[in-house]
């Protein structure tokens, strides 16, 4: 059953303009280099960045219903397999109770970071899509630096980033509000 399975942590979430609103997902092996880009909508790339950052949502999105529901009725999700590739198209299953169950790769990872269980992906599909990066190049949202610019000291800017948080959160904005958490993070790291 473990089909030559290696196990992937999430390692980024980006958005590309030319990709007309889809995001990439990318997946690194735990015990290697190899990455694997996945191309995902954006309700699934909000819904896994927010749980990632720890934002909850004022009422439950639907991957956090699954997650309700599995739990009310005390069954057990063990892992996620990204498990083929056929004509540019990944195809996951969720292991619920011994049982697979068909998925798509972002779905099957949206509950898995709300399960807190692991991913994996098939060596076969590691062998046909993964890549090894050339180098490591972290980007920064232009609109955060110039929040950044606007307000002067720290604290001011933590305050102004924290309100700007609270509202795209009450307007369920999640991809504003997963932005803005990652720049408030930065600035209350800065000083450690």
């Amino acid at each position: 059953m473990n089909e030559d399975r290696v196990q992937v942590d999430i390692i980024g979430l980006t958005t590309s303009p030319a990709s007309g609103g889809a995001y990439a997902l990318l997946l690194k092996e735990i015990d290697g280099e190899r990455q694997l880009p996945i191309i995902i909508g954006q309700f699934e790339a909000q819904s896994i960045a927010l749980e990632m950052e720890g934002i909850k949502p004022p009422r439950p999105l639907t991957h956090d219903l699954i997650k309700n529901i599995i739990d009310a009725l005390g069954l057990e999700v063990t892992d996620v397999v990204i498990n083929d590739l056929r004509e540019g198209t990944f195809y996951a299953t969720i292991t619920v109770d011994g049982q697979q169950i068909d998925s798509r790769p972002s779905d099957a990872i949206a509950l898995a970071v709300r399960c807190g269980i692991p991913i994996y992906v098939t060596e076969k599909v590691m062998q046909e899509a993964a890549f090894l990066p050339e180098s490591e190049e972290e980007q920064e949202g232009e609109s955060l630096r110039q929040i950044g610019r606007q307000v002067d000291d720290k604290e001011s800017k933590l305050n102004f980033l924290r309100k700007q948080l609270k509202e795209a959160v009450e307007r369920e904005d999640y991809e504003t509000a997963a932005r803005i958490r990652d720049a408030i993070r930065k600035i209350e790291l800065s000083d450690h």
